[in-house]
């Protein structure tokens, strides 16, 4: 069977359980085996922890925290490989459906204006996504998702090293969308395959979720699905 990737923006740890919970009743079988590629704090911070179990996860150290303590950089490039690794085998088998968010870090408001965006995807991620799918062997398929759930649990304000974040988590509406299939080649000229592709990934989630806020604040305890 083909594989599908979707390259979607980052909005909590509890991405993989609320895109999961949004699907579960509309499309069972690709909420129970939609494959999610998440940053380790989702298994190591005791909060994030919970809404992890139950899902298929690859975990990868983000590049934002590849360098908080410099004697694990080694260890955490080592864990990254082998997450590649584990990737290509399943995508070689076919029939796999993989959520990334390749911006590495979840959405946050502008500091100055207080403007939401969704987070610039790293090229790198994108292009390696583009990589392992063409040389799996099996037919692949690449589609922007734009998720809004941020308020339902919001990160702090800046980044922090540290883990054991104060958070706070409440009740609200959700959202996801997914864009019409993008064809790589079709996107990038000659030399800058990553970065185009990259850009109108970010852009297409960016056109979608713009939509999803618009309608924040009269759809708050709202769930809306568009696939």
């Amino acid at each position: 069977g083909h594989n599908v990737v979707l390259i979607s923006n980052h909005q909590t740890e509890a991405d993989p359980a609320i895109i999961a919970l949004l699907l579960e009743k509309t499309n069972p079988r690709i909420s129970e085996n939609m494959i999610y590629v998440a940053g380790d704090r989702v298994i190591t911070d005791p909060l994030c922890k919970p809404f992890s179990m139950g899902r298929n996860l690859i975990c990868v150290y983000s590049k934002r925290h590849m360098y908080d303590v410099p004697e694990h950089v080694e260890m955490k490039r080592r864990a990254n490989t082998r997450s590649l690794k584990e990737m290509a085998l399943l995508l070689r088998d076919g029939s796999k459906i993989v959520w990334i968010a390749p911006s590495g870090g979840r959405d946050r408001p502008d500091p100055l204006t207080e403007e939401w965006y969704p987070d610039s995807f790293d090229s790198s991620s994108v292009d390696n996504m583009r990589r392992l799918i063409g040389r799996s062997g099996a037919a692949g398929h690449i589609y922007p998702l734009a998720l809004l759930c941020y308020d339902i649990m919001p990160p702090p304000p800046k980044v922090e090293k540290e883990i054991g974040e104060k958070r706070i988590m409440s009740f609200h509406g959700a959202g996801l969308s997914v864009a019409p299939k993008i064809c790589p080649s079709e996107i990038a000229v000659a030399g800058k395959m990553s970065e185009e592709v990259s850009c109108f990934l970010y852009l297409k989630s960016f056109e979608k979720n713009n939509v999803y806020w618009m309608l924040h604040g009269t759809a708050s305890n709202q769930c809306r699905v568009h696939i």
